[in-house]
């Protein structure tokens, strides 16, 4: 039995419909309802549950944690992966010579707009543009990267087309330079193995939405340990200072594990649904839900070459992963003619956007061929 017809009765959209959406939103198990409901409850049952509420947040501190091989010291909670970049960059001194910030054309826009707000603080932003074919070699990087950079910002899997950036080599052209390098994980966490002892980034971003199987308002900041001293945020909250419980108005006093980086009163209603999606990948595990995703993305990409499709994501061996972009005529069109057979996808440019995950199996790649097969005149 395969990873997907082994969980796949946890997810109760699959007695009705193909789910091929997770780019955008996990599909809802039946225990991530249940944790939610579980919040509630308490809610009405006991008010102010702070001490729960508390634990839950550390729960999801932990749960993230075990996902990147690091130590939960080393990570912030937060609201979204917008909060944590922007405390990230707010302890970022851009007034002097070293003020460039280096993204990538495929980050989310989050990223982009952060590192452009910086404009204002004198900071010079350069853009990382694709090849023609869709992949961004790390030569381009190279180019834009010297010592007159702050930040280096790649997106471990672009929501746009699919392709992987090579994290490992960005980074070491990023530290040759003496710049801190951020990896955005949130279209890769949960379907991809990610491992900071080895991966290079200094900051790894993410969240609970797409392949964590939670809702929004969840996401992380891992920060590593050696940098962590030398970023002092000012964008703060009270879940940041060194006793959160202190309740103190008189200075600031921030925390001296990456909880520095954490903001206000945690995202409680998140947090019920995010330990629990985050419970069922690490049962799972991500080398094993990697390997069945791999097959599957393997076997849609065969399938779109024998319709003769154009497939925008790249496709080298560690050049793409769980989200495969099919370039269309009319995208959306084809999104709600696919709709129309209960195949759930979603569109992004000019594109097709089909994501697999460990609830999925053979059985659904071929439903989707067979659409497409349908909709030729609608693929490009």
């Amino acid at each position: 039995m395969s990873v997907g017809q082994e969980v796949r009765a946890e997810f109760p959209i699959f007695e009705h419909a193909v789910y091929a959406n997770s780019c955008s939103q996990g599909a809802l198990a039946n225990r991530v309802r249940a944790a939610a409901e579980e919040w509630l409850a308490g809610w009405d049952e006991n008010g102010a549950e702070w001490d729960f509420w508390v634990e839950r947040n550390e729960a999801a501190r932990a749960a993230f944690a075990h996902l990147l091989h690091a130590e939960p010291d080393d990570v912030a909670v937060t609201t979204s992966v917008s909060q944590g970049v922007s405390a990230l960059v707010s302890a970022l001194d851009l007034s002097g010579e070293r003020n460039r910030i280096v993204i990538s054309e495929y980050e989310f826009p989050t990223v982009g707009q952060i590192a452009h707000a910086q404009e204002l603080r004198g900071a010079e932003v350069l853009h990382v543009t694709p090849e023609a074919d869709g992949r961004i070699p790390v030569e381009r990087f190279a180019e834009a990267i010297d010592e007159r950079t702050a930040l280096v910002c790649c997106t471990a899997l672009s929501f746009r087309t699919g392709h992987r950036n090579d994290l490992s080599a960005i980074a070491e052209l990023g530290h040759a330079s003496g710049a801190i390098v951020l990896a955005d994980s949130y279209q890769a966490i949960g379907a991809i193995e990610f491992d900071t002892r080895t991966l290079g980034a200094d900051v790894v971003t993410g969240g609970t939405v797409k392949y964590l199987l939670g809702t929004a308002g969840l996401g992380f900041m891992w920060v590593r340990d050696s940098l962590r001293a030398q970023l002092l945020p000012t964008q703060t909250g009270w879940f940041a200072d060194e006793d959160i419980f202190a309740m103190s108005i008189a200075d600031y006093s921030p925390h001296k594990t990456a909880r520095r980086f954490d903001s206000g009163t945690p995202p409680v209603p998140s947090l019920y649904p995010g330990v629990a999606g985050m419970e069922l990948i690490a049962e799972v595990g991500v080398p094993v839900i990697e390997a069945h995703v791999r097959g599957l993305v393997d076997r849609l990409l065969s399938g779109l070459d024998d319709l003769g499709a154009t497939v925008a994501t790249s496709r080298g061996e560690n050049e793409y992963g769980p989200l495969v972009c099919v370039v269309s005529t009319d995208p959306n069109a084809l999104v709600d003619a696919l709709g129309a057979e209960d195949i759930v996808t979603s569109t992004r440019d000019s594109n097709l956007r089909i994501s697999l995950h460990l609830y999925n199996v053979e059985s659904d790649v071929d439903r989707i061929l067979g659409a497409l097969a349908d909709q030729r005149e609608l693929l490009a």
